[in-house]
C-alpha cells in the first residue's frame, strides 16, 4: 500500500506568542488521537507555528486503512430481549448474526463486526473538524453571526483559512463556514495575496518565498544570530534572554533585529529596571558595553524588511521606550524620597494571610527570629543589629511604586533603596537577596546577614502556614511551601548552619500565637515564661531569648490554645522538611534506602550532620567491606529477631527520661513512642542513647558483666569479642566527632571477624549460657552497627 504526506494549515488572526508552544503540542496530540481511533498508524509528525498559522505535516500516511473484524461481547444467554435488542442496535447487527460463546462456563452472545477499509482522505475529512472543535486554547472566541449560538466554533482568533492536502489531493472539509483549499497567504505586507500550495513537500519553501519563515525554531535561531550581530557591530554584547528570543519568534513571521539607542541619562536608573522595562513592555533586548555595564542600547525585532533599513522603525521604538523609561525613572526618584523604614510602616495595611495577620506581623516575627539566630551563634559572622534591621526592612519595597509596577523586582529594589539611603552594605545585600534561593538552579546566599534573614523568613513562612492548617495537599501547594522547604535545606546545607530545627520551627509559631493573643485577648496577666516552665521547656538558659517571652492571659488557656497545637505543628513541619530532604537527596543520586537508614536512627535535628552521615554511608556501601558487613548484619539481625533476643532498654534500666514539651518535640523528630521510649520492633537500636551521660555507667556495667563469661569462648568467638571491644568505642568516638568516614572504617574491621564467627561458631548452642552469651554478642555487633546507621533499612 502506497503512502503519502499530509499537510494541514489552520490560519487565523494573530496567535499570542505565549500560546504557540502549547498549541503545537495540542495539535499533534489531537491529530494522533483522531487518526489512531480511526485505525491509521501515524509516524513522524512535524508541527510549526507563526503568529498567523498552525501547520502540521504527517509523513507516510497510508492511502487507506485495512479491513478488520472485531468481536463485541454482549449479554449472556437468557438475558431479557430488550438487552439483546439494544446490543444488536448498538453494533448494527441482527439477532441471527449473533454467536454464542462460552465465557467462564456461561454462554454469552457475541457480535462479529466487519469493518471495511476506508480511504485515509475520508478519515481526515472527519478528523479535521473534530480537532478544531476539541482544541483546548487557554482563551478562545466566537465571531460573526454564528457566534450568537453557543454551539458555534471557537478558536483563539477568527479562523480564516484551512489548507488540507494528502499527497497532492485536497482533503475536503468545512469548519464554521471556512472550507479547505490549496491557497494560503504570505507575509501581511510583503506578500499579502494568495499562495497556492502543492502539498507538504513545497509548503515551507513557497511561504519562504513570500517572506514567511514557517519553522518557529528557524526564526528563533535567526533572531539569536542577527541580534547578537547587530550588538557586536556596535561594539556591544547582547544580554542573552532565551525567553525573549522565543517570544519575538512568536510575534514575527519574517524577523529583522534592529539596534537602537536611548538617552544615556536613563542609565541612572538601576539596570534591572531598564532591562525589565524594555523586556516586559516592549519585548526588546538590552546590551552591555565593553566594561560589562548596561549600555544605552536596545535591539527590537521588526517583522518587515524596511526600505530605509529600519531607521524609521528604530526611531519609533526609541520614542516608545523613552516614555517607558521616563515612567521608571519617576518611580525610582519618588520611592527614594521616603526612607525604607517609613515605607515599612505601610506594611500594616497589607494582609499577608487572613490567618497570619499583616505583612508587618510577619516582619516582626522574622526580625526577632533573625536576631535569635545570630545571638545563639547559629549563623556565624553576622551582626545581630544588622540582621534585625535587614529583616525589618526586607519587605518594605513591597509598597513602593517601582515594585507595584514590576513585582518581579521585589527584594532587588529594596537593596537599591537601602544603598541609596546609606545603609550598611550587609543590610542592603540581605534585603536584596533574602528571597534566595528561589529555584533549584538559583544561587544560594553565603553572606552571613543575608543567610540569617533568608533562613528566618523561610522558617517563619513554613512554620506559621502549617500552624494555621494551610499546608500542601497532593499536587496543590498554593503558598509554595515545598519550594520554601527545599530552599531552606539548601541554605542550611550550603552554609553549614548547625541549627536546632525543632526550636527554630517552634519560635515563629509561638510568636504568632503571642501576636494573636495580644490582639484579641485581655484578662488576668501571667508570665509566658512560667507557661514554658510548666510545659517542661527550659527558658532560663538562653534556649529561648527574652524576645520570645511576654505576658499573656490564662496559663491553662495557653496550654490548650498555644503550646499543644504548636508542638503538633512543629512535628508536622519536621516531617515535611524531612520528606523534602529525602526527595532532594534522591534527586542528587543518593539511594533512598541509605537515606532511610540514617533517618531511622532518629534524634537528629542537625541537617548538616545528618547528610554527612548519609554521604559517608553511601560511600561505604559502595565498597566490598560495606556489602559484606551488611550481609553479616542481616544474618545477625534475623537470628536475634527469630530468637526474640533483646538487651536492656533505658526504661528497663530505670534511667531518667525527658519530660514535657522537650520530650514531645524530640519524640516527634525521632519517631519515638510514648514516654520517650523507642517502639519495639526487634530491629531497633537499644543503645541509641549510649552517649547520654546518665547511660554511660549503665552500659559500662553491662559491658563488664557480659565480658565475664562462664565458659571459655572459641577462637573466632573471642576474636569477634575483641574486635567489638576495639571497634565499638572507635565508632562511637568517631560519630561523636562527626567523622563518619572514620566510623565506617571502624565498622569495616568487624567484617572479617563476623564472617569467621558465623562460619565456625554455633550460635544456638544446646548449653543455655553459651547460647545466651552468643546471642548477646550478636546484639553487641548489631548495636555497634546501629551507632552509625540502621542497617535493617538497607537493601541488598
Amino acid at each position: 500500500m502506497s503512502a503519502a504526506d499530509f499537510l494541514l494549515e489552520l490560519r487565523c488572526e494573530e496567535i499570542p506568542a505565549r500560546m504557540q508552544a502549547g498549541a503545537r503540542a495540542d495539535l499533534e496530540r489531537l491529530f494522533r488521537a483522531e487518526m489512531g481511533a480511526a485505525g491509521v498508524a501515524v509516524g513522524e509528525v512535524t508541527v510549526w507555528s507563526t503568529p498567523r498559522r498552525l501547520a502540521l505535516i504527517a509523513r507516510g500516511l497510508p492511502e487507506a486503512t485495512e479491513a478488520v473484524s472485531e468481536d463485541a461481547k454482549g449479554p449472556p444467554e437468557g438475558a431479557p430481549d430488550a438487552a439483546i435488542d439494544g446490543f444488536c442496535k448498538k453494533n448494527g447487527v441482527t439477532r441471527d448474526q449473533l454467536e454464542l460463546r462460552d465465557v467462564k462456563g456461561r454462554n454469552t452472545w457475541f457480535a462479529v463486526i466487519d469493518k471495511p477499509g476506508r480511504a485515509t482522505r475520508d478519515l481526515l475529512t472527519e478528523a479535521i473538524p473534530a480537532i478544531v472543535r476539541a482544541f483546548p486554547w487557554p482563551k478562545s472566541m466566537r465571531w460573526g453571526a454564528a457566534s450568537l449560538s453557543t454551539q458555534s466554533i471557537r478558536w483563539v482568533r477568527p479562523l480564516s483559512g484551512i489548507v488540507a492536502i494528502l499527497g497532492d489531493s485536497l482533503v475536503e472539509c468545512e469548519i464554521g463556514g471556512v472550507a479547505s483549499g490549496y491557497a494560503t497567504r504570505g507575509h501581511r505586507f510583503h506578500c499579502p495575496g494568495e499562495v497556492t500550495i502543492g502539498g507538504a513537500s513545497d509548503y515551507a519553501e513557497k511561504l519562504r518565498a513570500c517572506h514567511v519563515i514557517v519553522d518557529h525554531a528557524e526564526r528563533q535561531d535567526l533572531i539569536r544570530e542577527r541580534a547578537a550581530k547587530a550588538a557586536s557591530e556596535a561594539g556591544l554584547s547582547l544580554v542573552e534572554d532565551e525567553g525573549l528570543v522565543i517570544e519575538n519568534a512568536g510575534l514575527t513571521e519574517w524577523p529583522v533585529p534592529l539596534l537602537g539607542r536611548f538617552d544615556e541619562a536613563y542609565l541612572d536608573v538601576p539596570p534591572e529596571v531598564i532591562q525589565l522595562t524594555a523586556r516586559t513592555n516592549q519585548k526588546y533586548f538590552v546590551c552591555n558595553s565593553a566594561d560589562g555595564k548596561l549600555a544605552n542600547a536596545f535591539v527590537c525585532t521588526a517583522n518587515i524588511e524596511a526600505a530605509d533599513g529600519g531607521a524609521a522603525i528604530v526611531d519609533g521604538n526609541r520614542k516608545v521606550l523613552a516614555a517607558r523609561l521616563s515612567d521608571a525613572r519617576f518611580f525610582w526618584e519618588q520611592d527614594r524620597k521616603t526612607s525604607l523604614a517609613d515605607h515599612a510602616k505601610k506594611l500594616e495595611r497589607i494582609t499577608f494571610h487572613e490567618k497570619l495577620g499583616t505583612v508587618a506581623d510577619k516582619v516582626d516575627r522574622v526580625s526577632k527570629l533573625a536576631r535569635w539566630l545570630v545571638e545563639e551563634g547559629i549563623v556565624k559572622g553576622a551582626d545581630a543589629d544588622q540582621a534585625e534591621q535587614a529583616a525589618r526592612l526586607a519587605k518594605a519595597d513591597l509598597v513602593t511604586e517601582m515594585v507595584g509596577e514590576f513585582p518581579e523586582l521585589q527584594g532587588l529594589m529594596g537593596g537599591y533603596y537601602a544603598r541609596a539611603e546609606g545603609l550598611p552594605a550587609a543590610v542592603a545585600d540581605a534585603i536584596r537577596d533574602h528571597y534566595k534561593p528561589v529555584g533549584q538552579g538559583d544561587k544560594v546566599p553565603t553572606a552571613p546577614v543575608t543567610v540569617v534573614v533568608s533562613l528566618a523568613d523561610k522558617l517563619d513562612t513554613i512554620s506559621t502556614f502549617f500552624f494555621v492548617g494551610e499546608f500542601p495537599t497532593g499536587s496543590k501547594d498554593p503558598f509554595a511551601l515545598r519550594r520554601a522547604a527545599i530552599s531552606l535545606i539548601r541554605l542550611i546545607v550550603s552554609n553549614g548552619v548547625r541549627l536546632n530545627l525543632p526550636l527554630a520551627i517552634l519560635s515563629p509559631i509561638l510568636h504568632l500565637s503571642i501576636q494573636v493573643i495580644g490582639r484579641h485577648y485581655e484578662g488576668t496577666i501571667v508570665s509566658l515564661k512560667g507557661a514554658f516552665e510548666t510545659l517542661g521547656i527550659d527558658a532560663s538558659e538562653g534556649e529561648l531569648s527574652d524576645d520570645y517571652l511576654t505576658e499573656v492571659t490564662n496559663e491553662d488557656w495557653i496550654r490548650a490554645a498555644v503550646f499543644e497545637p504548636s508542638s503538633r505543628s512543629a512535628g508536622q513541619v519536621l516531617d515535611f522538611i524531612a520528606d523534602r530532604l529525602k526527595v532532594q537527596q534522591r534527586e542528587a543520586g543518593v539511594r533512598h534506602d541509605l537515606i532511610d537508614a540514617v533517618f531511622a536512627l532518629g534524634g537528629e535535628d542537625d541537617l548538616v550532620r545528618l547528610l554527612a552521615r548519609v554521604h559517608a554511608l553511601q560511600e561505604f556501601m559502595g565498597t566490598e567491606d560495606g556489602a559484606n558487613l551488611l550481609a553479616g548484619y542481616k544474618r545477625a539481625a534475623n537470628i536475634l529477631k527469630k530468637e526474640n533476643h533483646t538487651l536492656v532498654t533505658p526504661a528497663e534500666a530505670g534511667v531518667h527520661q525527658a519530660s514535657g514539651a522537650d520530650r514531645e518535640m524530640d519524640s516527634r523528630l525521632r519517631g519515638n513512642g510514648e514516654n520517650g521510649t523507642i517502639p519495639r520492633t526487634g530491629d531497633e537500636d537499644p543503645m541509641a542513647d549510649v552517649d547520654d551521660p546518665q547511660m554511660r555507667a549503665v552500659y559500662a556495667a553491662r559491658s563488664q558483666e557480659k565480658s565475664a563469661l562462664s565458659y571459655t569462648p572459641e577462637t573466632d568467638e573471642k576474636a569477634l569479642i575483641e574486635a567489638l571491644d576495639a571497634a565499638g568505642p572507635r565508632a562511637a568516638a568517631a560519630v561523636e566527632a562527626e567523622d563518619f568516614a572514620a566510623a565506617m572504617a571502624a565498622l569495616a574491621t568487624l567484617r572479617a571477624p563476623i564472617d569467621r564467627f558465623f562460619d565456625s561458631v554455633t550460635v544456638n548452642d544446646p548449653d543455655p549460657p553459651k547460647r545466651t552469651a552468643r546471642l548477646d554478642l550478636l546484639a553487641r555487633f548489631r548495636d555497634a552497627v546501629h551507632r552509625v546507621a540502621d542497617f535493617s533499612r538497607i537493601e541488598g
